[in-house]
């Protein structure tokens, strides 16, 4: 008889059988991911992104909440929601791996665990302010890639609640994004609470976009639509992140992957395009582009492939240009080219999670034993050096997708995490850029089961507030913890015996 109940819920006997019978809706699961989202939205009004002035707590009958005692219990029920929303997308993959469930399921569910953070106070970030302050700054007329959000001397709100470390640095964007929210701005003025709820809405759109994409990308690179769904779509990186963030990544994913998908179709202009207005949002959309040019030589006709290379690559420079051109003119009223200085603004972030910045502060520390020095130059040294090894592997996948398809598609988005990880700074959210590519491929079960740890793991690594907890070791190792935990939960339910012991105590007395 076909059930809801999950693998968790049952002895491990009979697991294999049961898997074998198709699964009906999963409601309780669902629901146990939307118990966890609201837990989320809730606990975040004390917890969260909190607005400076609130004036929906503010100094009301709630307002111990965002103080002292009240303030730990709010972390405490977020921390509860947010292992609910894992719990419940862990086993929901289970179902997937199984093939006891099709897309539909998935789909819901990402819906209902969104639902309630579409109201939320930011989680794990505050770079929403900071989109409504450089969106202010261009409404206004200032110049977001000259100076920060501190300049202005209107929309107190605004400005007030951009955190201090952007308030005077430019804005690290692409044109096109400022124009998004001087559109937002003008349409919310002070009000941060309906600011940050349309930004939401705005970016659902791109959403909308990988949504559309997602099927046809699998029909190409050969995945199951359950499972890129699944780990693009439901993931605690795109809810928690990418939504409940909210971040400008998830409408530059929507440009991406379209563009990705028109150049597998042979519409080598709707993607150059497309992957250029990407750029204009966030520029890492470019990483794409390079093997977009082999893509298309690949498809034209003649033997030279040389020839059919340099035609496409000036095709696509021809297009570029243009498009990169008009773009900026027309979100910024100029040829403003300062965004290319303010890309370096990010890099202002320090520590380890971004790979060459930890293995600087590593020697740091060790040298710093004997000698008292700065930490400065050992980070600036091994940062360079990360570049150097970035450079080198994304002109190594690059060559190695000379051969275009599906190859170019699987480097691109292996060159997009490389990108994420090896580039100071190195921010949980920015994983999705090329997990979203590589989730249309095939996976085995064990490498989904490293995506559940990683996903975990970058996600908690800052505290809901947006300030980074990776130099709290005794909170990394209970997020290390949590997240092997959860990877192991993927691939054998209840991997400790822990649900099973409490259920049968007997058990334990008899042995």
């Amino acid at each position: 008889m076909a059930t809801t109940t999950d693998p968790t819920q049952t002895p491990s006997a009979g697991l294999a059988e049961r898997l074998r019978v198709p699964s009906r809706f999963p409601y309780r699961t669902i629901a146990m991911g939307t118990v966890g989202s609201t837990l989320l939205m809730l606990a975040a009004f004390g917890a969260g992104g909190i607005l400076i002035k609130d004036p929906v707590l503010g100094h009301g009958p709630l307002s111990w909440i965002r103080y002292g005692h009240g303030r730990m219990l709010a972390n405490a029920v977020l921390y509860v929601g947010f292992g609910l929303v894992v719990w419940a997308w862990v086993r929901l993959g289970r179902y997937v791996l199984a093939g006891r469930i099709g897309s539909r399921p998935i789909l819901v569910a990402a819906g209902c665990w969104m639902a309630p953070l579409l109201i939320s106070p930011p989680l794990f970030t505050r770079d929403v302010f900071s989109y409504l302050g450089q969106g202010a700054q261009l409404l206004y007329g200032l110049d977001p890639y000259a100076n920060g959000p501190a300049e202005l001397d209107v929309l107190p709100n605004v400005v007030q609640n951009v955190h201090p470390l952007w308030q005077t640095t430019p804005a690290p964007y692409g044109p096109l994004f400022l124009l998004i929210s001087k559109g937002v701005v003008a349409t919310t003025g002070d009000n941060m609470i309906l600011g940050v709820i349309l930004m939401r809405v705005v970016l659902l759109v791109g959403l909308a976009g990988t949504l559309w994409a997602l099927p046809r990308l699998v029909k190409h690179l050969g995945g199951k639509l359950p499972v890129a769904l699944w780990l693009a779509v439901a993931s605690p990186m795109m809810v928690i992140h990418l939504f409940g963030g909210p971040h400008n990544d998830l409408m530059m994913l929507a440009f991406l992957t379209i563009g990705v998908l028109a150049a597998l179709e042979r519409r080598h202009v709707v993607a150059v395009v497309l992957v250029t207005i990407g750029m204009l949002i966030k520029p890492t959309a470019a990483i794409a582009l390079p093997f977009i040019v082999w893509m298309w030589a690949n498809h034209l006709e003649g033997e030279s492939k040389v020839r059919n290379f340099l035609r496409a690559g000036a095709a696509s420079v021809g297009l570029f240009l243009p498009v990169f051109v008009a773009g900026t003119w027309i979100s910024l009223g100029s040829l403003n080219m300062g965004w290319w200085s303010g890309l370096k603004a990010p890099q202002l972030i320090a520590n380890w999670l971004n790979i060459p910045t930890g293995i600087g502060e590593v020697f740091y520390n060790l040298v710093h034993i004997v000698v008292d020095v700065q930490v400065s130059p050992f980070v600036t040294v091994a940062r360079a050096a990360g570049m150097l090894v970035l450079i080198v592997f994304g002109v190594r996948q690059w060559w190695l997708a000379r051969g275009g398809g599906t190859e170019a598609v699987y480097r691109a988005g292996i060159s997009l995490l490389a990108v994420a990880i090896l580039m100071p700074p190195t921010l949980p959210w920015y994983l999705t850029w090329g997990f979203v590519l590589l989730s249309a491929f095939k996976w085995q079960p064990r490498h989904l089961a490293l995506v559940v740890a990683v996903s975990v793991f970058v996600t908690l690594v800052y505290y809901p507030t947006g300030e980074q907890a990776l130099y709290d070791w005794w909170f990394i190792a209970l997020v290390v913890v949590a997240s092997l935990y959860s990877a192991a939960s993927l691939l054998r339910p209840d991997p400790l015996g822990i649900i099973d012991a409490w259920r049968r105590p007997e058990k334990f007395l008899r042995d």
